[in-house]
């Protein structure tokens, strides 16, 4: 059953009335604001019969709690998370070697809506994340995606050592990264279905996800600093597969 979520700012509002208008359920947007974005938005939702109401900055502020709502909020039908028995049906769907990208742990709902939306520029097909010790999808996901988690599925899984050993049965080359893996990405091949892999914030990958890669891979540090914020990373990594992939 879908559940009622609420998004807020212009930008994630603006696109998913452009992609996914059928979610969208009422769009709240601020009074005495007629700039040319909140017009934009206000005649997207008419164009497609959503409900509009106009209410008073207060109201908005109450709604949007910590987020910055930019005048807009939208309550959409959100379908959540998808569990591990949707990535079957998508890997078949697909009619190009699939990219994915797999997150062992990240908790920071900022990061995780930063690698959400790295993952949809990259045409990722799906993301995966484990259930547990982990973000889900929040409203602070789906702002930081800017609209991306709702193109990108967002696939929960139970044991992620599990699903990285089935997707390697279905000839998915999984890389995970490793700040002491001998060879840098930049040397590796990145072709083909490929899954990549990258750990939680400061711990990295666990013992069995490591184990159950196909290789490891570092990104080259010239700095004083020993790592990368991990939607850094992902996106460091997704763009030199995409390079080699065209």
């Amino acid at each position: 059953m879908s559940e009622s979520t609420t998004i807020f700012g212009l930008h994630a509002v603006r696109t998913l009335l452009q992609q996914r208008p059928e979610r969208a359920a009422l769009l709240i947007l601020q009074k005495g604001r007629d700039d040319a974005r909140i017009a934009e938005v206000l005649k997207l939702a008419q164009a497609k019969g959503i409900k509009i109401e106009m209410r008073d900055g207060k109201e908005l502020d109450r709604i949007a709690g910590d987020e910055r709502h930019q005048g807009a909020c939208l309550q959409i039908r959100s379908v959540g998370v998808l569990g591990e028995g949707a990535l079957d049906d998508l890997l078949d769907s697909l009619t190009t070697p699939p990219l994915l990208l797999v997150l062992d742990g990240v908790q920071d709902p900022h990061n995780l809506g930063a690698c959400l939306r790295t993952a949809d520029a990259a045409g990722v097909a799906a993301v995966i994340v484990p259930k547990d010790r982990a973000a889900g999808l929040s409203a602070t996901v789906r702002k930081v995606a800017s609209g991306a988690a709702e193109t990108v599925p967002l696939i929960q899984v139970t044991n992620l050592a599990r699903t990285l050993r089935w997707l390697k049965e279905r000839e998915i080359w999984i890389v995970g990264t490793d700040d002491q893996a001998p060879h840098s990405l930049y040397a590796s091949k990145l072709t083909g279905p490929l899954a990549v892999v990258l750990g939680a914030e400061g711990t990295g990958l666990r013992r069995l996800t490591r184990e159950n890669c196909d290789a490891l891979v570092s990104i080259p540090m010239r700095g004083v600093v020993e790592s990368l914020n991990v939607s850094v990373a992902t996106g460091v990594l997704l763009y030199e597969a995409v390079r080699q992939r065209q």
